[in-house]
């Protein structure tokens, strides 16, 4: 699957004349860090903190930069408290399709096509889905059309009662799993596009789980050492146990919010199998 562009936005709006000082001290609380320990960490004093917060001292681009930094302010956010103070935005935000983003665009294509035959995505801040190779195009083998209409959404996908839900094996301990991942990124990015996502997602009604393909029962046991997701195919149980990459260090917005999921099978039944249909 190509990649594509998405047009999501996760950035807090500020609100009208608020200023960078309530964003920030609102950044700060939310981190659970005091005015004197965010001193600390930025070479700066309690005061100046407090004096910042409240309006009366304009704080310097590179103190916005410094504070957000301490702060761990998403890349996309950080443009929006130097906005917020009066100084240009330092982070650009290219498009995924930009000549300039060539070589994280192809490099990122071959690595989620090296994976295979295992599963490998690569999705946005709210879980739009830009790229992903055959593995992931085997489990989705079946879904509705209406699912499959660009944009993807990975929530969607997973947790609709027309998606992949109904084939996952496990899927209230999965589900609790994607909720509260979501919950976690909705904290640190006070995002309303993923919340309003994790309000549709979490609204939907869990499907009930049917019994197993006849078979599955004389499976060995395995001593799983993360949380699979357990999802029927073709007669079969699969396991997999997912892990995210994120780009270190970031100096793009669009760079920032990408994330590469890998499916790594759990069992050596799963491996077997996959690896039978790529020969």
């Amino acid at each position: 699957m190509p990649m594509v562009t998405s047009g999501s936005s996760t950035s807090p709006i500020p609100r009208a004349g608020a200023g960078v000082g309530p964003l920030l001290r609102g950044w700060r609380e939310q981190r659970r860090v005091s005015q004197l320990e965010l001193a600390l960490r930025a070479d700066s004093s309690a005061r100046h903190i407090s004096f910042i917060e409240t309006g009366r001292s304009r704080p310097s681009e590179e103190m916005v930069l410094r504070l957000a930094e301490h702060l761990e302010v998403p890349v996309r956010e950080r443009n929006a408290l130097l906005l917020a103070a009066g100084y240009a935005p330092h982070y650009p935000e290219t498009p995924l399709d930009a000549p300039a983003m060539d070589a994280v665009r192809q490099g990122v294509e071959r690595l989620i096509q090296g994976y295979e035959p295992y599963p490998a995505l690569v999705v946005d801040a709210t879980y739009t889905v830009l790229a992903a190779n055959r593995g992931v195009a085997l489990l989705l083998d079946g879904i509705p059309e209406s699912l499959l209409a660009p944009p993807l959404n990975a929530m969607r996908l997973t947790l609709h009662p027309q998606g992949l839900a109904p084939r996952i094996r496990n899927l209230r301990e999965w589900r609790e799993h994607l909720l509260a991942q979501m919950e976690r990124q909705i904290a640190l990015r006070r995002s309303e596009p993923l919340r309003a996502l994790y309000e549709e997602v979490a609204a939907y009604p869990v499907p009930p789980v049917g019994p197993e393909p006849a078979g599955a029962e004389a499976a060995e046991p395995v001593p799983y050492f993360a949380l699979p997701m357990r999802i029927e195919h073709d007669g079969r149980i699969l396991s997999f146990v997912s892990s995210i990459s994120t780009f270190n260090t970031p100096m793009d917005v669009t760079v920032s919010e990408l994330a590469i999921e890998t499916f790594l099978p759990a069992d050596p039944a799963t491996a077997k199998y996959l690896q039978s249909l790529a020969s």
